[in-house]
């Protein structure tokens, strides 16, 4: 999988919450809904097979070809496995993010702020040393899947071009005043202690015409996700919320701030879970929640540890009886152990193996163990885990730091996420301008 990260301006356009978009759907009249004035029966008089339009185009005098579009599907192929009945859906998807990049690039240059190829480059190296390859191996890895290194580089370059656009175009237009500032601070004062949720979404936009169509979509992605597929790709290709850019990542939200549905649906959700499809105002809901903390609080998982791990592994042709049998003196071993300095003479006694490790944060350790952790004192450990196949461990409590008391976000905090909320704003309305002034023809 090749993994790459988006700007802070770019995203940023999708850190603002769902929540306004299903309510104004409710809220819409009959009227305010069908603005256009468009009949309930409508009878296309062209051909409206969707499966012979071609996705190729050209954007004010740059082509978009079929080439480009499945080499950024393969891309995406790369992160996730869709299944065939998904593939017209992200190709479309693909097609519209190639026209935005198009028209990103183009704007730059017709304000004299081109992107170089150094530039680019520099960019590809930085991706390709998080993926630990060299650019050799990157370019291999990219066309091995089908992909190639110019796809990658053509969105590096948009993406580049997009934040000069903003930075020049959208941020000093920005403005926000001390009083703004001061009134978040005091409802985060306010607000101190009470929950708040990091929520993944995928929204999928309905009508009573294509609900079930909808709905059946919504479950095979949950279905690809329970898989293990990756849920910020998922979004960012299906989802039809403002998160879509940026994996569907809400932030940490309050419950009371989000529609009713997802709050009631959030409410009952423990870090790691994924729930959906459920329906909402205007479409259908995916929720998966990344991570649960208090307002102002200090975070447990925060905690720095110091542990020694001690384990035994199994040979090949072990059967289950001499396995339990093994566990059992392993586990009777560890109870009888007398604190930290005793490990090594016990694991020399069962031939078991410890390693130590000063410095990991709760958070680090497997979801599952955490609260195992979390209420050991130092000196004792954590009950056996594994399998077979992995080896049987525990972890041994030598020593923990609890983290200081969260002192809450600082004024220049604050006022740059306000600042970052209304360029993600200005800046989808920016895009918007962009698409109504360009030159598309579609072959």
């Amino acid at each position: 999988m090749i993994e790459y990260r988006f700007s802070k301006l770019l995203a940023g356009l999708a850190a603002m919450s769902l929540a306004s978009a299903p309510v104004a759907l409710q809220a819409q009249s009959a009227v305010a809904s069908n603005p256009l004035d468009i009949p309930d029966d409508v009878s296309l008089l062209g051909q409206s097979d969707p499966n012979v339009r071609t996705a190729t185009a050209v954007v004010n005098g740059s082509v978009i070809t079929r080439t480009d579009i499945e080499q950024r599907l393969a891309l995406l192929l790369s992160s996730a496995n869709l299944p065939p009945e998904q593939m017209q859906a992200a190709r479309m998807r693909i097609f519209r993010n190639l026209i935005d990049e198009t028209l990103q690039i183009q704007a730059a240059e017709a304000q004299e702020m081109p992107v170089s190829d150094q530039e680019v480059d520099a960019q590809y190296a930085e991706i390709a040393r998080r993926n630990g390859r060299d650019i050799a191996a990157m370019d291999k890895a990219l066309i091995a899947m089908g992909s190639s290194p110019a796809s990658l580089k053509r969105q590096i370059r948009a993406e580049i071009a997009w934040q000069r656009l903003l930075s020049r175009n959208v941020a000093p237009f920005v403005n926000v005043s001390a009083e703004e500032v001061k009134e978040v601070l005091a409802r985060l004062e306010a607000d101190r202690g009470k929950e708040e949720y990091r929520l993944g979404e995928i929204f999928l936009a309905a009508t009573p015409a294509n609900r079930a169509a909808v709905q059946e979509n919504a479950r095979q992605i949950v279905e690809q996700l329970r898989r293990g597929a990756d849920f910020s790709v998922y979004a960012r290709q299906f989802s039809e919320a403002t998160t879509a850019a940026n994996g569907g990542d809400l932030g940490f939200v309050r419950l009371e701030t989000l529609p009713a549905e997802m709050a009631a649906v959030a409410r009952e959700m423990q870090p790691g879970q994924l729930v959906g499809p459920f329906e909402i105002p205007g479409g259908f809901e995916i929720l998966y929640l990344i991570d649960k903390r208090q307002i102002g609080m200090a975070d447990p998982r925060n905690a720095i540890l110091s542990l020694k791990q001690i384990s035994i592994s199994f040979p090949p042709d072990i059967t289950e009886a001499q396995a339990s049998a093994r566990v059992e003196q392993f586990a009777a071993a560890i109870q009888s152990m007398r604190g930290c300095g005793d490990a090594e003479r016990v694991a020399a006694e069962i031939d078991a193996e410890v390693v130590t490790n000063n410095g990991m944060r709760v958070a680090q350790l497997p979801e599952q163990l955490q609260p195992a952790i979390l209420e050991l004192q130092v000196g004792q450990a954590t009950p056996p885990f594994g399998s077979i196949e992995d080896g049987v461990r525990v972890l041994l409590m030598c020593g923990r730091d609890d983290p200081q008391g969260d002192s809450g976000p600082t004024f220049d905090r604050v006022m740059s996420q306000i600042e970052d909320d209304r360029i993600a704003k200005r800046a989808q309305s920016y895009l918007r301008d962009l698409r109504n002034d360009a030159y598309i023809e579609y072959n």
